[in-house]
């Protein structure tokens, strides 16, 4: 492989040339290095030399002028400067030393292969050379290479130093793992296994930021899978570890809802690169261990799992320092409609059925139906493709309910004006509370959008206030009005 061809842009160069006047090591390392191999995009670029990096990054902001800004941080030895559209960041070479208690290095000054071996895994243990007199030689000094060939997520040193020291790269290894597409080496991931007691060392927020990666990801049930085999997900997220396993009573079992839980996911993953509707996906069925029961006629069932779900939902995302917002709230409303298509399409497909689901969903319709149709994982092919059909029946029947509500929201059938003139009121708030009722009742399919129901409607809302009927209209002279007179 020509490195010297992939190291081609000017910044290295540049860098290099910097370095090498104050004659100073200076070697791209880790990341940048393992995605230039696999020709995956990175813009992040990490600098190692030998003395201080703070230094090597003042020479370059000197270098490129009063455009670079740089950005010191003394007590960790490092410095950043931004160059375009890339982060370049300057480190000088270290090894560490951790306490059992803390994941806070105690950093001292090192040599290169020290500062390598510190490193997570071979695959960002790699490092380049930018100085001229050796510009692109590689330096593998823990078999990285292979590993990419390999594809295998291995640690340079012994795995259980590497993760007691700091647990937060067991997670790294699966968020790796999902992003790659790559193997954990069997002696590495024995380790995670054996360490895995070690991640409630790690602030929930660390452990977010990875599970975020993993969610991005193609395919991001590999990483729920490893924290499964691992052991790590029953500190991370019990309540999902809690759907694993097929319970048996009388010969009659269910479904394993964790593998389900996973299939639907990496279906939604495959249609969307939506993170909130992945994590939607991923808790869609998160109450079903505690709403689970066996009756004996008609086996288990999960009765109001949805609107269980929907609760809990508040309390896992800030346990896990999830966004307690409008991302919050989106993945409550999706938890708690995800049966709604599905139980739609086993009755009846009537217009206000489908104006309800409408009205609930209102701009997330679309990524529930992309949850509804993620959610069928039967293996018998023809009953899926039934509920797929149906599926495909209430979406038409959404566009011809959305054109006919389209032309019956422009207005009222009785308008304000007419409200006031029924009741002999002049412009008030109770004209505005008539008419705003009588538009909701209409939207939430109270009472049809007729005249004739909307004329009873209103009757019903003016007995409660104690409105009497002043000039009802001509065309319904019925017997309510009279009653409303009366009174």
């Amino acid at each position: 492989m020509n490195l010297k061809e992939k190291l081609s842009d000017k910044v290295f160069k540049m860098v290099g040339d910097v370095a090498d006047n104050i004659s100073r090591p200076c070697y791209v390392v880790g990341g940048y290095v393992r995605d230039l191999i696999i020709e995956r995009h990175s813009k992040d670029i990490d600098f190692v030399t030998v003395g201080s990096g703070i230094e090597l990054a003042e020479a370059v902001a000197s270098r490129l002028g009063p455009k670079a800004h740089v950005a010191v941080y003394r007590n960790y030895g490092t410095a950043q400067l931004h160059c375009g559209n890339l982060e370049l960041e300057f480190v000088g070479a270290r090894k560490e030393s951790y306490r059992r208690d803390s994941r806070n290095p105690i950093v001292e000054d090192g040599t290169l292969e020290e500062d390598l071996s510190r490193r997570d895994f071979t695959i960002n243990a790699l490092a380049i050379s930018v100085n001229a007199d050796s510009y692109g030689e590689l330096i593998d000094m823990f078999g990285g290479m292979a590993d990419i060939e390999k594809r295998l997520i291995r640690t340079p040193l012994d795995p259980d130093i590497t993760f007691s020291d700091d647990p937060l790269r067991m997670m790294r290894a699966i968020r790796f793992a999902t992003q790659l597409g790559f193997n954990i080496y069997p002696e590495t991931l024995r380790a995670i296994t054996r360490n895995a007691h070690r991640i409630e060392i790690i602030t929930a927020e660390r452990i977010k930021d990875e599970l975020s990666k993993i969610m991005r990801s193609p395919k991001p049930s590999i990483g729920w899978e490893l924290l499964h085999i691992t052991g790590l997900l029953k500190y991370i997220l019990p309540e999902l570890e809690a759907l694993r396993g097929v319970e048996v009573v009388n010969g009659r079992g269910h479904k394993d809802n964790f593998y389900h839980t996973l299939t639907v996911l990496d279906t939604v993953a495959a249609s969307s690169d939506k993170e909130w509707l992945r994590w939607a996906a991923l808790f869609h069925d998160i109450a079903k261990p505690v709403t689970k029961r066996y009756d004996a006629q008609n086996g288990w069932s999960f009765h109001n799992h949805n609107f269980v779900g929907a609760k809990m939902i508040p309390r896992i995302f800030s346990r896990m320092r999830l966004p307690l917002g409008a991302e919050m709230r989106y993945v409550q409303k999706l938890v708690e409609l995800h049966m709604r298509p599905i139980a739609l399409v086993e009755d009846e497909v009537t217009d206000s059925a489908v104006r309800r689901l409408i009205n609930y969903a209102e701009e997330d319709l679309n990524d529930l139906m992309t949850l509804a149709r993620a959610d069928i994982t039967s293996k018998n092919e023809a009953k899926k493709q039934r509920y797929l059909d149906n599926f495909d029946l209430v979406e038409r029947k959404f566009d011809d309910i959305r054109a006919k509500d389209f032309e019956r929201n422009r207005k009222n059938p009785i308008d304000g004006n007419e409200i006031m003139h029924i009741f002999g009121l002049h412009q008030s708030p109770l004209v505005g509370y008539f008419a705003k009722n009588l538009k909701q009742a209409i939207k939430d399919c109270e009472i049809e959008d007729t005249r004739e129901a909307s004329l009873e409607y209103l009757y019903k809302l003016a007995r409660e206030k104690g409105v009497e009927v002043v000039n009802p209209p001509a065309d319904n002279d019925d017997t309510d009005n009279g009653d409303i007179q009366k009174n």
